[in-house]
């Protein structure tokens, strides 16, 4: 249906090259050569992000890009996407979607307007949605939402991504979409706490619900819609994150919450836990807004200033009372 280029063949890159290939796309995957671009063109599989899964023969893995394609997808974690965007530009027709989940730190942009600031072109879209790699490339169920100011892009992304396990929804809200898909992992890592402290389901499904509060009124201030919040890219996500046994971020508050300190929890793996640094933006945002967040400052305070998790919980839950709609 449409010539498509992924960059980044890191799990979900690997996932959707095989999800856009089977699809019927012509599809090239990028990657990088510490992945190793030719081992993975021989074997079509990469042991370390995706065991098992093997890319379809259609998928062409390569060093170089495409500039010429109808889709380019950044496969890429967020904190480096404005390197992959500078570096891999497109022609003026192709629709750039970016499925990175965070919010650049010094700038506090969101991964669309760092694709639009540095490799200004095309129409850009946010793909989100709970969507973890390992499901999505065993052709298990799942649904995301695509969404950009260009209705006419996100139909065209709708197209080339929906498959018969793989459902996709439209948005007009950008803002909202990714600052969901970015700050759910926030919370993830405290519902890990709370499972690594064996604090049970009463005090996970409240942090939940008040973690969604928090997204909502965080992304309210920044000029999203807050119905977004109750939808795929929010709430959706916001679940999958914090229960899934898949999940990086909820991993990483579970070892948090047993001892081990941050360096030993990311400092070997390939894996990248986009709720760390997207906790420091968050934080940055939320006092740029005069917003409030007690659940992101919490994590903040465990990840960055040597706060003990239950000491933070304990402060979480000893607030001033107030009403719950406040």
């Amino acid at each position: 249906m449409y010539s498509i280029q992924v960059v980044g063949a890191g799990s979900f890159g690997l996932a959707l090259a095989r999800l856009l290939a089977n699809n019927g796309n012509a599809v090239r995957l990028w990657c990088r050569e510490e992945d190793g671009p030719d081992t993975l063109r021989s074997t079509r599989e990469n042991r370390a992000f995706l065991p098992g899964i093997l890319l379809p023969d259609a998928v062409e893995v390569d060093r170089a890009i495409e500039p010429g394609v109808d889709i380019a997808v950044y496969a890429v974690p967020s904190h480096i996407m404005r390197l992959a965007a500078a570096a891999h530009r497109f022609s003026g027709n192709t629709i750039r979607v970016s499925v990175a989940k965070g919010i650049e730190n010094d700038s506090l942009l969101r991964m669309s307007e760092i694709i639009r600031e540095v490799a200004p072109g095309g129409p850009v879209v946010a793909l989100s949605g709970p969507s973890h790699a390992e499901e999505v490339a065993h052709d298990l169920p799942a649904s995301v939402v695509v969404a950009s100011d260009c209705s006419a892009a996100c139909e065209t992304v709708q197209k080339a991504f929906f498959a018969r396990s793989f459902r996709v929804y439209t948005s007009t809200d950008i803002a909202g979409v990714e600052l969901g898909g970015s700050l759910k992992n926030v919370i993830a890592i405290a519902a890990g706490v709370c499972d690594g402290l064996g604090l049970g389901d009463n005090a996970k499904s409240a942090l939940m619900t008040r973690g969604l509060a928090e997204m909502a009124r965080l992304g309210v201030a920044l000029g999203a819609d807050p119905l977004t919040f109750a939808g795929l890219s929010g709430m959706g996500d916001l679940i999958t994150t914090c229960t899934s046994p898949h999940s990086r971020n909820r991993r990483l508050g579970e070892g948090l919450a047993r001892g081990k300190t941050l360096d030993e929890l990311t400092g070997n793996s390939p894996m990248v836990a986009e709720g760390v640094r997207t906790t420091r933006s968050a934080v940055a945002l939320a006092l740029k807004a005069n917003v409030e967040l007690p659940i992101a400052e919490a994590v903040h305070h465990v990840l960055f200033d040597g706060a003990q998790p239950r000491e933070a919980i304990y402060l979480l839950l000893n607030r001033e009372a107030r009403p719950e709609a406040g």
